[in-house]
């Protein structure tokens, strides 16, 4: 007779990092499906053309040299928070324009509400705490920093 474990499996890192080529929703989702898991979710922040009511042309994304390191930390400790999942996270930096992505993240397990819920948390935890910032260069000619972290 089959023994059972009652000692959940740890989440798995897949992928967690900083680039500076396009990344995006589709390469997260194949990366974090397996047999093993009943649902996926897929995160994608893009590029939009506005902000507070004013035009954005563009964005950069700059990091700190730490930054590729803080995210595989961050999303190691969202994996230990959600046992049985599979984890892919991405942050582009550089140059973006509008409907580029900017954060792709994904969360694979074996039931729908663990998936949503392992994505909602990497996807926080991402833009809280990896130390990117952003750039915004507005049609009015304007520019303006924001701290992701």
């Amino acid at each position: 007779m089959p023994t059972t474990s009652s000692t959940p499996v740890p989440g798995e890192v897949v992928f967690a990092g900083i680039s500076d080529t396009p990344i995006d929703s589709a390469t997260a989702w194949d990366a974090v499906e397996s047999a093993h898991t009943g649902a996926v979710v897929s995160f994608g922040g893009i590029v939009r053309n506005h902000d507070s009511g004013r035009e954005v042309l563009r964005l950069t994304y700059s990091a700190h040299p730490s930054a590729p390191a803080r995210m595989a930390e961050l999303v190691a400790e969202v994996a230990a928070r959600h046992p049985g999942t599979r984890l892919w996270a991405a942050h582009r930096v550089g140059e973006l324009h509008i409907g580029d992505s900017a954060l792709v993240a994904a969360a694979a397990s074996a039931h729908r509400g663990e998936a949503f819920e392992a994505c909602r948390d990497l996807v926080e935890t991402v833009k809280a705490h990896v130390p990117v910032w952003k750039e915004q260069f507005f049609a009015d000619g304007e520019v303006e920093w924001v701290g992701s972290a």
